[in-house]
């Protein structure tokens, strides 16, 4: 599990394909120093295992589902990339609950400045806007980032001028593709709405269960 918050940068090394999948090297801009083999880090919002560990210097395994559905499938040696170790229970959470199961990839569609911020859009399909909410929360690369607007094909962040320097949103350019995880509350709340399987027990008086009716009378909808 990871917040968002990215702890810096780091570089494509080296690529090694591995069959139907790859392993990837990276160095990292930032100590390591607690990090283990087998431990989880978020790279470009795709929680991966460290498989291998050496000073600033780690390897790790991507599977071929992920190479295809984000932007690792595409990496390039020299590319610059978001990380983020693994949230300890005992740390804060300053960002939002982030799994590190990438949903898909996005398109940035158009970048402006508004006094000390960029606004920048981003294109995706229905399947990933149909869980986004204005002032929703959505990874982009694994940055946690609040949504100020979307519809049906895009939607719209602010990215402040720390968040621009710390991650690799703040220098992707119109066309570049980005990783996406949508909120996950947004997938269970549909899951329960939409299976509506009998279960082996019988209900009792107050047994009531997840639909649309109880989910308008909880504020929900």
């Amino acid at each position: 599990m990871f917040t968002g918050i990215i702890e810096g940068l780091g570089t494509i090394s080296a690529i090694h394909p591995s069959g139907q999948g790859s392993r990837i090297s990276i160095v990292s801009d930032f100590d390591l120093t607690g990090t283990r083999i087998g431990d989880s880090i978020a790279v470009n919002g795709a929680c991966l295992t460290a498989v291998s560990l050496q000073a600033s210097r780690f390897s790790v395994d991507v599977s071929p589902e992920t190479l295809k559905r984000s932007v690792l499938g595409r990496i390039k040696l020299g590319e610059r990339v978001n990380l983020e170790r693994a949230l300890r229970l005992s740390d804060r959470l300053d960002g939002h609950l982030v799994s590190g199961h990438i949903d898909g990839m996005g398109t940035l569609r158009e970048r402006k400045t508004l006094a000390n911020a960029i606004i920048i859009t981003f294109g995706v399909g229905q399947s990933l806007s149909r869980y986004m909410i204005e002032k929703g929360s959505v990874a982009v690369d694994g940055t946690s980032l609040t949504i100020n607007r979307c519809d049906s094909s895009t939607f719209e962040v602010s990215i402040i001028p720390h968040t621009a320097g710390l991650t690799t949103v703040g220098f992707k350019k119109v066309g570049d593709a980005v990783n996406i995880e949508t909120d996950m509350i947004g997938k269970y709340v549909e899951r329960f709405v939409l299976n509506r399987e009998p279960v082996d027990r019988k209900p009792g008086p107050s047994d009531g269960g997840i639909d649309m009716a109880m989910l308008a009378k909880s504020g929900f909808i």
